[in-house]
């Protein structure tokens, strides 16, 4: 990936990364101007999860140096409980938070650590075997790790700050990036050490269709601030917060399409995305095993009515996708079903 210099890099910033991420602060650009560039790190290490030698192809960008993973052994096939020290002594299933903190501080509640890990902790197909083989319409795209820095996600809880039990099913939620996909994963990347600039996906999806994991699905990722899913029966969300609207973090699993370079502005619509997109994310979202009335965008959970991602999206093209795949369980989108590295 070329360096880019100060100018452009503020450019994008500008124009790209704060229109679609749900900061816990929707006014996050007008706050704190453009200055969070200075904290960006070099162009990530994208880590490949699946070893070379079963998917040969190139690095994600020439500059990129591509890590290779061993091929991962298959996990136990139950959940691997915790106890989690908490007032109460309850027993804390997985990676599970108990209840949000009541009195947080201005910098938040920073997320468990996690590791480099193997392709199980994002996706766990049963065997060794299934692992290898390739899904629906004979395609399997290349799978990245990009972890994201802990203050950017966060534990799902079992009560919310009110302490009434959550139980939402689980919902996916599409973005887009606004920018190219390293920009956001250099800013996911960075340490946000105040709540207002906290944001992240749990995926990545390139406009080449490789697939890059930035928080486990069994954590928080900070998709989506002020936000409600509606359905039939009534209005779901969450609060975890005092002080800010609820969301639907709590049970959403985030996934993002980079932007195509035309759209990596504030115009209401673009190019579009490329069919290895649409099919990596029929690929990707089937593996969760949550309903199509299940599945919806920024745009539509958003209740700051700023947010219009994924614009320009297809979602027939994308449904007729995702009719070629199976429903699975392999991603989890529950703190109750972690598997750890």
């Amino acid at each position: 990936m070329r360096k880019w210099t100060p100018i452009l890099l503020l450019t994008l910033y500008l124009l790209g990364v704060g229109v679609t991420v749900g900061l816990k602060n929707q006014d996050w650009i007008v706050a704190q101007g453009m200055s969070l560039w200075s904290q960006i790190p070099s162009p990530p290490e994208f880590e490949r999860v699946i070893a070379e030698t079963v998917f040969p192809s190139p690095s994600p960008s020439p500059n990129i140096k591509l890590v290779v993973a061993e091929e991962p052994q298959p996990k136990a096939t139950q959940p691997q409980p915790e106890t989690v020290a908490n007032v109460n002594n309850v027993p804390v299933p997985g990676t599970c938070g108990l209840q949000p903190d009541p009195n947080p501080t201005a910098r938040g509640t920073v997320g468990p650590p996690v590791n480099p890990v193997t392709l199980y902790r994002f996706r766990r197909p049963t065997d060794a075997q299934t692992a290898n083989l390739q899904g629906g319409l004979g395609y399997t795209p290349n799978e990245y790790q990009a972890l994201a820095n802990p203050t950017n996600y966060g534990q799902r809880f079992l009560y919310d700050i009110n302490r009434k039990p959550v139980n939402n099913a689980p919902i996916v939620v599409l973005h887009e990036t606004v920018s190219d996909v390293y920009s956001a994963v250099n800013f996911f990347q960075a340490a946000q050490n105040s709540e207002d600039n906290q944001a992240s996906y749990h995926t990545l999806i390139m406009l080449t269709g490789d697939i890059v994991y930035i928080v486990p699905p069994d954590l928080r990722a900070f998709g989506a601030g002020n936000s409600v899913f509606a359905t039939s029966t009534g209005t779901e969300t969450v609060k975890t917060h005092p002080q800010r609207p609820p969301s639907v973090n709590n049970f959403a699993y985030h996934v993002s399409l980079e932007t195509p370079a035309d759209g990596r502005n504030n115009a209401d619509s673009h190019s579009g995305y490329t069919a290895a997109q649409y099919q990596s994310l029929a690929w990707l979202v089937a593996k969760t095993g949550v309903p199509d009335y299940r599945i919806t965008t920024h745009a539509a959970v958003d209740r700051s009515g700023e947010r219009r991602d994924p614009r320009s999206f297809d979602s027939q093209l994308f449904l007729q996708y995702l009719q070629s795949y199976p429903r699975t369980q392999e991603i989890m989108i529950s703190c109750q079903s972690a598997y750890l590295n």
